[in-house]
């Protein structure tokens, strides 16, 4: 059965961090749909002003974020003591776990242009240990499809395997299609896809979507992508239902608004970070 599209949602400009343009495109108003994808915000800029500033460092708990830069750089340094570079490609993914500081600075580039994503964890895993991986360019595999090309930044695609999710299955493409470029995903029944038109405009199953829109799909085991007159880059989000309740305040995602109020207690005593603290 192929998947039609139930619901669309188009990105809005905003401002985040110390002062980062951005486009928002999921957020709090669009968790049910979307499970277990919390947030998604796409940077697409050629002004260096619009994101230099960056995010200064602030806690997040209950989730992972998992940052896309295909063109430009993100620096990010945390409360484990890691700072790494990535760039033109390559994919963050930070767990927050249990409790975790951490600063996103985004140097100046030609284009920046790219997605994070904040991923939830579920009730077990809201409080494991904090982490941080690179997924570099030789760790992604570019798969050659007619008129196109997929990167399997995380997950699986065919026989194809990449970075492997610990907490929940994520498969995890970036689509580029040429002007008549398409492909046809097969997909296991019960998946939470998202579609994201990061550039250019496509057509998704029957529907023209523009570009920087998320779509929900609904249940099926394929869908069609296709360009809509000329090159586009689709994201494809595809993971597993959690169905459980959510807690959110700022960076800090819980299942109860007593955990929320645990976290942000943490947070005013001191006792927010949970594991040994390198830098």
């Amino acid at each position: 059965m192929e998947r039609d599209i139930i619901q669309k949602v188009k990105g809005f400009r905003t401002i985040d961090g110390a002062g980062v343009n951005l486009v928002r495109v999921l957020g709090n108003t669009t968790v049910n749909e979307y499970d277990p994808i919390l947030l998604l915000d796409s940077f697409d800029s050629r002004n260096p002003n619009d994101y230099i500033a960056g995010f200064p460092m602030h806690p997040h708990r209950g989730i992972e974020t998992i940052s896309y830069v295909y063109k430009g750089k993100m620096s990010h340094k945390d409360s484990l003591g890691n700072e790494d570079t990535i760039g033109d490609g390559e994919v963050q993914w930070m767990t927050a776990g249990s409790g975790i500081l951490h600063e996103e600075n985004l140097p100046a580039s030609e284009r920046l242009l790219g997605v994070q994503l904040w991923l939830n964890l579920p009730s077990k895993n809201k409080m494991v240990p904090p982490a941080y991986h690179r997924i570099r360019n030789s760790d992604i595999k570019e798969i050659p499809i007619e008129k196109g090309l997929l990167r399997l930044l995380a997950g699986n695609y065919n026989e194809h395997k990449g970075y492997m999710s610990k907490y929940l299955p994520l498969d995890y493409y970036d689509i580029h299609l040429e002007a008549e470029g398409s492909i046809s995903i097969n997909t296991e029944a019960d998946m939470s896809v998202t579609v994201f038109t990061l550039t250019g405009d496509a057509i998704i199953g029957k529907d023209y979507i523009s570009e920087k829109t998320a779509v929900k799909l609904s249940e099926g085991d394929n869908v069609i992508i296709k360009s809509a007159g000329s090159p586009c880059q689709v994201l494809w989000i595809s993971s597993k239902k959690l169905e459980e309740p959510v807690a959110w305040g700022g960076p800090i995602v819980m299942n109860t608004r007593d955990e929320l109020a645990k976290a942000f207690d943490d947070l005013d005593k001191g006792t927010f970070l949970q594991e040994k603290i390198s830098y």
